[in-house]
């Protein structure tokens, strides 16, 4: 039978019965057929959970097929050969039977002889790594081979395959930069062409490559990515957002086109995906509300499913970017519920950072508290990495001054003082050196005097205060150093960008918690936002913004 029309045939067969029967009525065959026939069998026959009909690889016609490819591999043409070892692989032919012994030792002497095409290395190369993995000691052989090869005329599909085996021969420790460096070089070029998991799998393998340099190339991927937001798989988008994170991409397009995708998806997404999508949205301090919603509805629909890492990955970015949902009330209240019945599940420091998170929003977890003050506990925090670093010490110390000030009804136990820190550590706590500068200037102006503000002042209450003023019983500036006679204190917050979320005019949650209890510690809060001083040109017109913000009833 004519080869084309074989394969129309073929692939208008629903069932691997009528498949095989249809074989069966032939007389002659190439080896060409004969693999495709294998191939579609294994297209229809293998789903997630593996072999459908284990009874298949019983029938005759079946058997016949591999009989003749097992005892006259070396009269079969490269794509016969590599096509049905692929097919056999997914169809889960023993490993070790003679069959795929046969197909191996025939691939492997004519690699060593250098006659297979780049096509056919990278055939090979995915049969090698579903077979054996990634210490297959051929790999390294197809890399070497695949250097001499004409990269530029390259398809997609190849182009992808060969990403996978570096991927995995990097990771045992041999070195291909050289390759690389043209791998990427030719990508770049073909970049427009490749389907969502293509663009997947060389997202992540750039990751695995450490390929930080490659930055035309990334640039290109994380843009085409934009437009296969609805189409990728759970495990493809959650390789793009790993990617992202890694590279330090930032793209508007792609954020937008979350935006669109996740509250469609929410309930059919896996947990999985839906976490890489919030930590992708915290370390971007991306504050999407469609996004920041449609997880809020997902959590209350699928807490008890979810593992104790994923239940922390959903809430903590609400705390992180001080964002609380239209459902907030339904959220924590399912969260306490998810709490009470699985609270020993949880690993200490995920516990502790998500009890943290929600206190940076006035959720308060009072029922908690207890456990985490427990010496038994904090033992558990020290024992565990990071241990008690900074951050942890600073996390604890902020939970026991959360209660102290905005739960006055809390009868638990304490924070001992050992485990106390003296000023917080957090990773948006210094302000931005440009404008702390340019109020700094704009005070001089308004004051005259250096001695009357001070800058960067600890308080006894482990916040630090960006710019202190002392005021008397009379409103008169007193000098800073002065202890006696204080009636008022203002704290000037001089919040740069990097303390709001980004794009945004929203406070990040750790400074929202700072500002909240520098008030209820007594201090006027006076906050000066960089949006609000960006047009302000000179330094009089700053010390004029000051003069209105700081003390409006002078002003004018």
């Amino acid at each position: 039978m004519d080869e084309q029309l074989f394969f129309k045939k073929l692939n208008n067969f629903c069932t691997s019965k009528d498949i095989l029967y249809f074989l069966s009525s032939l007389e002659v065959m190439s080896d060409t057929m004969a693999s495709g026939a294998l191939q579609r069998i294994s297209e229809i026959e293998v789903d997630d959970n593996g072999l459908k009909n284990p009874g298949l690889l019983e029938n005759e016609v079946f058997r016949a097929l591999c009989f003749q490819f097992e005892f006259e591999s070396s009269k079969l043409s490269n794509t016969g050969l590599l096509n049905a070892m692929q097919a056999l692989i997914k169809l889960c032919i023993d490993p070790e039977s003679t069959l795929m012994a046969s197909l191996l030792s025939e691939s492997e002497e004519r690699l060593g002889k250098g006659q297979l095409t780049a096509e056919n290395l990278c055939a090979l190369g995915e049969s090698l790594l579903e077979l054996e993995g990634p210490s297959c000691a051929m790999l390294e052989q197809i890399v070497n081979h695949m250097q001499e090869k004409d990269i530029e005329r390259w398809s997609p599909r190849e182009i992808v395959m060969v990403y996978k085996i570096l991927q995995v021969t990097v990771r045992e420790g041999k070195q291909c930069q050289n390759l690389l460096n043209r791998l990427n070089s030719v990508t770049l070029r073909t970049v427009s062409q490749l389907s969502p998991n293509f663009a997947s799998v060389i997202l992540n393998s750039l990751v695995d490559l450490h390929q930080t340099r490659a930055v035309s190339l990334v640039t290109a991927l994380c843009k085409h990515s934009v437009k296969h937001v609805p189409y990728f798989t759970d495990h493809e988008l959650v390789n793009v957002l790993e990617a992202f994170l890694y590279f330090g991409q930032k793209v508007q397009d792609f954020t937008e086109a979350l935006e669109r995708h996740v509250p469609e998806s929410i309930l059919t997404m896996h947990p999985q995906t839906v976490s890489k999508v919030m930590q992708y949205c915290c370390k971007k301090m991306i504050l999407s509300k469609p996004i920041f919603d449609a997880v809020a509805e997902g959590f209350i629909s699928n807490a008890d499913r979810l593992t104790t890492e994923q239940i922390a990955a959903y809430i903590t970015p609400f705390g992180t970017l001080n964002y609380l949902p239209p459902s907030a009330s339904s959220l924590f209240r399912k969260l306490e519920t998810v709490l009470h019945t699985r609270l020993r599940h949880f690993q200490p420091h995920t516990l502790l950072n998500l009890l943290h998170s929600c206190v940076l929003i006035q959720r308060y977890p009072i029922n908690f508290l207890p456990k985490i003050f427990s010496p038994y506990f904090l033992q558990k925090l020290q024992a565990q990495p990071p241990g008690l670093n900074r951050v942890v010490m600073s996390q604890l110390t902020q939970l026991f001054l959360t209660v102290t000030l905005e739960c006055p009804f809390y009868e638990g136990p304490k924070l001992l003082s050992k485990y106390q820190i003296k000023a917080f550590s957090t990773l948006h706590s210094s302000p931005d050196v440009h404008l702390f500068k340019r109020v700094k200037t704009g005070l001089l102006y308004l004051l005259k005097k250096r001695i009357y503000f001070a800058s960067e002042v600890s308080t006894p209450y482990f916040y630090v205060v960006d710019i202190e003023i002392k005021l008397d019983e009379e409103g008169f500036v007193l000098p800073a150093a002065q202890l006696e006679e204080v009636h008022r204190r203002i704290a000037l917050c001089v919040d740069g960008q990097n303390r709001f979320c980004a794009h945004s005019h929203n406070l990040l949650g750790e400074e929202a918690i700072k500002q909240r209890h520098l008030q209820l510690l007594g201090y006027e809060v006076v906050q000066i936002p960089f949006f609000e001083t960006e047009n302000l040109q000179n330094t009089r017109k700053m010390a004029d913004y000051l003069h209105k913000k700081i003390f409006p009833c002078t002003y004018g």
